[in-house]
């Protein structure tokens, strides 16, 4: 029996941690990998306390801090359901490596239905955090890793002296604008707006690379390739089809909240998003959200890290009350 569990891997996983250490809690972190979409941020200016870093060495940083702790992330686990049990307790039935388990060992699906759990805790924390929307386009599922990534930072190298395209019109498609610029011959920049929705100072960055092409107005209508792409469609402002011969795209359009592992009656808004209140409290007591994969107005590191500390604090006052009590 724990007192709580942790299930994520990045900012809002790592902050629980380090709290729940702190506070002498019998805790567990989990996830299917550590660094969550941290570790695929470029270039990170804002975080307090380093002037410039970037995402994976920023990952590394939470992991050597929570080792510091003697913390090791349990990773490879997926969780499949989670559901309050009638002493008040929650039990977790994870999948490892994408097989349901039990305590590591592969079973058959059928057997993990019942009452058995891999985990079972007093308080559990969900800070899985978001994943990559994707275009629905032809062509898309076929060419993923064939030259259609959503991670420029794991795979922009790859196109060193290539032609490539970013899809996207906030922060994240400017950053990755701005990291194919110094790798890449040639970058298309692909916004179906008619303007960037990110930081001033990013989009006068990307406007003055000599080897950025901006396009607007322009939606994204097919990949083509062979063995890998070959070019990118989209309709331009006018309604014609257009093409672009590009080795790479990176697809950069919005996240998607990892929630669906929550039970059914907890509260999400119409993103999916976890709804929670000042406390990271959702509607079920014991059941908290933190970071990216919650309705907080603003993505932001610093923000997840910060609810992962007022979520583990919540819970550790509500584990001063917390009794069994067998319905």
């Amino acid at each position: 029996m724990f007192d709580l569990i942790i299930i994520g891997g990045s900012a809002a996983a790592t902050t629980a941690g380090i709290y729940a250490t702190r506070r002498n809690l019998n805790f567990k972190i989990i996830s299917k990998d550590f660094g969550g979409e941290v570790a695929t941020s470029g270039e990170i200016g804002n975080w307090p306390g380093d002037g410039t870093t970037d995402g994976i060495t920023l990952a590394q940083k939470f992991k050597d801090h929570l080792a510091l702790y003697k913390v090791v992330p349990e990773e490879g686990i997926w969780v499949d359901k989670i559901t309050k049990q009638n002493d008040g307790t929650f039990c977790i039935t994870t999948k490892k490596d994408g097989s349901i388990t039990m305590a590591g060992e592969k079973i058959e699906e059928e057997t993990v239905r019942g009452l058995t759990c891999d985990y079972i805790a007093k308080t559990v924390l969900i800070a899985t955090g978001v994943h990559p929307r994707e275009l629905n386009v032809p062509g898309e599922k076929e060419y993923r890793n064939k030259g259609v990534s959503y991670c420029t930072t794991c795979d922009g190298p790859i196109f060193q002296g290539k032609v490539v395209a970013t899809i996207g019109g906030g922060n994240s498609a400017l950053e990755s604008g701005l990291m194919l610029a110094d790798i890449a011959s040639k970058v298309y920049v692909i916004n179906k707006n008619p303007e960037f929705k990110g930081d001033q100072v990013l989009i006068d960055n990307l406007k003055s690379k000599k080897n950025v092409e901006i396009i607007y107005n322009a939606q994204t209508t097919k990949i083509v390739g062979e063995q890998f792409i070959t070019s990118l469609n989209y309709k331009d402002q006018a309604g014609a089809e257009q093409e672009l011969k590009v080795d790479g795209i990176f697809v950069h359009i919005g996240m998607i909240p990892n929630s669906n592992l929550v039970p059914a009656e907890v509260g999400k808004n119409a993103f999916g998003e976890i709804k929670v209140n000042a406390n990271c409290e959702t509607n079920i007591p014991g059941l908290y959200a933190a970071g990216d994969v919650t309705d907080v107005p603003f993505k932001q590191i610093v923000i997840a890290a910060g609810q992962g500390c007022i979520a583990t604090l919540s819970a550790v006052q509500y584990l001063n009350k917390f009794s069994i009590n067998p319905k």
